[in-house]
């Protein structure tokens, strides 16, 4: 051993970062300093043009376990028994996903889309869940399929020679790709190492360094024009006990939002714009997160500060179709600084992994934000109209100012997920390349596009970065005003924060891409599944020795491990016998009639979230508290936004529709789970005739959001 690797070693463990017990990182698997740079593939010229597309997967979770026709049960995982499990996967289970499913995916993607595609970003967890007692994982199993996955990858973008990538591929670590999962201590440590080693193919030379630093980095897919980068989301994850969220400057969390500031600045300096990827999105709700608050609130401000550069976020990890909007408005500015008398967060972090019903709750409680939100001028009731303000001080009012492009508003995407805890989905999202089909690509930029690099004056100047507090600047960001700790005496100044604040884009500046259709600017989605259901081709009889003696019910699978869709049940055949595999087009933003997306732009998600959140007039009285009809380009009144549904249905008391809504509850729409149990207990029930209505884009929504699995019957119960 040279002296250099033995000193590198004990400095390792002077900072504290083994991550896992001894012993438990395979010694057997090299770590990023013995690869040899002249090994690593580089990018090579061809005659592959842009496509204006890439491809979103995310949580595959591989079981080298699983086995068709087990049992779905929990104490079996899929692993054992005798019962339903597909050779695809179990669906609508909480089993992990089979090799079959995998392979069938990767094949997938060779013959159909491989060829259309620009750049790849893989969002993490591809291991599997350690939810078997009888098989614990090990660091042998989360590397090894993690390594499995990555050559797959490899082979599958790799030009005729195998020896170049044709297109850039963009992971990211996911909080079951460590062990114990959520936990990742702070780097460089031994998984950090691994992982570095895992994607030196994927991971850019210049970058290999913060990777193993903090695991992060990013890849300029376009140079010169577009980076994506991989923020490791294990550091601001609530649930990460190792770590202590983005406040003191000794935590990772705040090194990598520093690193994340610093670039983003390059970024905006060179003309540059950027996708930010990760695993765990920063959801957030009044009374739920997955991020450290600190971390969170930096994020907001970063994306704020930067909505000139910054085109979009891309997320996985909740297995749910759906998205984030943050409001600037929720930006405490006082709080990061530790000034404000609401410094302490009471939200609570959500479960590590979503049940049906936290799935639910959460999207409830999206919606009620999302009725808080500005619309766009577009589809406000008088969108021609300039709201006055209060009165200045000769009397005169104010007039305020009208935010066009929803600059207020920033915007992350979460993407359904490969495992088959609904059906397995896959994204494909194109971009606007106008002006940009003849630019040299990734592969042939290497020789030609050297990363930048900054002087100590330089890099000094950009890490000592501190905000000015200019009057376009307060005028930017008020809140400190609004939210921050009152000083006694009224003539003392608010103390600065101690991090610094990056400036926003210049008032001459245009709307970014995220906010104005311009070149980059995304401009859609294809969301792919598989029926695994119909692919499958299970047909199942009831289990004489069914230990729970009757049928799986509604509560049941909304409350603990789900069995699936033919749970209790055994197949009737001796050997499986599954048709053709197929993802098909569960739904697309260019063609969708209900969400009516023009693009993916921060507007158009801020209309379609407003229209979601809408509720309908209750019975013959007014309307709730805003008017439900829209003077926009598509007008849409209550008969377009509003479905009528018949029944003669035994119903709660407590149940209500959209349209039937109690005087004091008027504003919780939460699953109330009182309810649930007097479902199973034979609570009071009575025939109820007539129609319900309900808000269509809602229902289309919750039916996108659990990737087509569940029922409209079963989605009615969320309300």
């Amino acid at each position: 051993m040279s002296l250099s690797r033995y000193i590198l070693g004990l400095a390792c463990l002077w900072h504290g970062v083994i991550a896992s017990p001894p012993g438990a990182v395979p010694s057997n698997i090299p770590i990023a300093t013995d690869i040899q740079t002249s090994a690593v593939a580089q990018p090579i010229a061809n005659s592959r043009k842009l496509h204006g597309k890439f491809l979103h997967i995310t949580d595959l979770h591989p079981d080298q376990f699983y086995k068709p026709h087990s049992s779905t049960d929990e104490a079996d995982a899929c692993h054992r028994g005798k019962g339903p499990a597909g050779v695809y996967g179990a669906e609508v289970s909480d089993c992990d996903t089979p090799f079959a499913l995998v392979n069938a995916t990767f094949d997938w993607i060779a013959a159909n889309i491989k060829d259309d595609i620009d750049f790849v970003i893989w969002t993490g967890d591809t291991a599997r869940h350690d939810s078997d007692e009888e098989i614990p994982r090990s660091a042998d199993q989360v590397l090894g399929t993690n390594r499995w996955i990555a050559e797959k990858i490899t082979e599958l973008f790799s030009d005729p020679t195998g020896q170049n990538l044709e297109i850039p591929i963009i992971p990211t670590l996911g909080n079951n790709d460590i062990l114990p999962h959520n936990i990742l201590l702070p780097g460089p440590n031994p998984w950090l190492q691994h992982y570095t080693h895992l994607w030196h193919r994927f991971i850019p030379e210049a970058q290999r360094h913060s990777f193993q630093f903090g695991g992060w980095f990013y890849v300029e897919v376009i140079p010169n024009r577009l980076a994506v980068f991989s923020l490791n989301t294990l550091y601001f994850f609530d649930r990460n006990a190792g770590v202590d969220g983005c406040a003191s400057p000794s935590e990772p969390g705040y090194k990598q939002m520093e690193w994340l500031r610093i670039q983003l600045q390059i970024m905006r300096e060179r003309g540059v714009k950027a996708i930010l990827t990760g695993h765990v999105p920063p959801a957030r709700t009044d009374s739920k997160k997955l991020w450290d608050e600190n971390c969170w609130q930096k994020y907001s401000l970063w994306l704020r500060q930067y909505r000139d550069v910054v085109v979009s976020g891309l997320y996985g990890h909740m297995n749910i179709d759906h998205f984030v909007i943050h409001d600037e408005h929720d930006i405490n500015v006082g709080m990061l600084a530790g000034l404000a008398e609401d410094s302490i967060d009471t939200r609570e972090a959500m479960d590590d992994e979503l049940t049906v019903m936290g799935a639910a709750d959460y999207l409830q409680e999206l919606r009620q934000n999302w009725a808080k939100l500005q619309p766009p001028p577009a589809v406000s009731k008088n969108p021609g109209k300039v709201k006055e303000g209060k009165k200045g001080r000769k009397g005169k009012k104010k007039k305020k100012k009208t935010d066009l492009w929803g600059e207020r508003y920033s915007l992350s995407l979460v993407s359904p997920s490969i495992v088959p805890n609904y059906y397995p989905a896959l994204r494909i999202v194109e971009y606007n390349i106008s002006g940009l089909e003849n630019l040299p690509l990734w592969r042939n930029a290497a020789k030609t596009v050297m990363p930048i690099e900054f002087d100590q004056n330089d890099r000094q100047k950009h890490l000592d970065l501190k905000r000015r507090h200019t009057e376009e600047d307060n005028n930017e960001i008020d809140i400190e005003k609004k939210k921050g700790k009152k000083h006694k005496g009224g003539d003392s100044k608010p103390k600065e924060p101690d991090f610094p604040i990056p400036h926003p884009p210049a008032k001459s500046s245009p709307p970014g891409p995220a906010y104005s259709p311009q070149p980059l600017t995304l401009t859609g989605y294809t969301q792919y599944y598989a029926n695994l259901t119909h692919i499958n081709n299970v047909t199942t009889e009831d289990m004489l020795d069914c230990e729970d003696g009757e049928e799986e019910t509604w509560a049941d699978w909304l409350l603990r491990w789900r069995k699936g869709r033919h749970g209790n049940k055994k197949p009737t055949h001796p050997k499986p016998d599954p048709r053709e595999f197929n993802f098909e087009v569960e739904y697309s933003t260019f063609d969708d009639k209900l969400y009516k997306l023009g693009d993916l732009t921060v507007n158009s998600y801020v209309e379609l979230a407003y229209r979601i959140s809408k509720k309908p007039k209750r019975g013959k009285g007014k309307a709730k508290d805003v008017d439900v009809t829209y003077e926009s380009d598509v007008e849409e009144d209550e008969e377009e936004l509003f479905e009528d549904m018949e029944e003669e249905d035994d119903v709660d008391d407590d149940e209500l529709s959209d349209g039937e809504e109690s005087e004091d509850d008027s504003d919780n729409e939460e699953l109330d789970m009182e309810t649930i149990k007097k479902k199973k207990k034979g609570g009071k029930k009575h025939k109820k005739k007539g129609k319900r209505k309900q808000n269509k884009i809602w229902m289309h929504f919750l039916t996108h959001a659990f990737v087509s699995t569940v029922e409209k019957e079963d989605l009615k119960k969320f309300n």
